[in-house]
């Protein structure tokens, strides 16, 4: 297996929203297909620290399940296997780390999120704390032009 490959082999993929979810899988269907990895889809319902919650358990987990639908749609027309994982932290980046050494993922593979250096200033860098931070490797790829098809 070449290094292209097993770094493919089982890939979690963060997945914010479900325009990020399709970006995502868009970008990455067609390198897992060829090695017929895994993709393990995992969503972070952020804990508010204390804080109240804007919205409940329950309306964030039926959330999760629109955005896991769009990665196994993008997904349908590949060898791959798909499995979904609801995590709940503080830290968005810290939960994924934990998260891909818990499902022995190869890689953590996404694409960014766009959004102002401000709001990403204000509101936390989860790419910039992964790439930073973690020590499963992180492939990022380039933002693709996703239909809303």
């Amino acid at each position: 297996m070449s290094n292209v490959s097993s770094l493919l082999s089982r890939v979690l993929v963060p997945v914010a929203n479900r325009e990020d979810a399709a970006s995502t899988t868009a970008a990455l269907a067609s390198h897992v297909d060829e090695v017929g990895g895994t993709v393990i889809a995992v969503h972070v319902i952020e804990k508010a620290g204390g804080a109240l919650d804007k919205a409940s358990v329950e309306q964030r987990e039926e959330a999760a399940a629109d955005i896991f639908a769009a990665v196994t749609d993008g997904l349908d027309d590949t060898e791959v296997d798909a499995e979904t994982e609801i995590r709940y932290g503080t830290d968005v980046a810290a939960t994924l780390v934990e998260t891909a050494h818990d499902v022995d993922a190869s890689a953590i593979v996404f694409t960014p999120r766009g959004g102002s250096r401000w709001t990403k200033l204000l509101t936390g860098d989860v790419t910039h704390n992964l790439v930073n931070s973690s020590d499963v490797p992180v492939l990022v790829f380039p933002e693709s032009e996703v239909s809303d098809a």
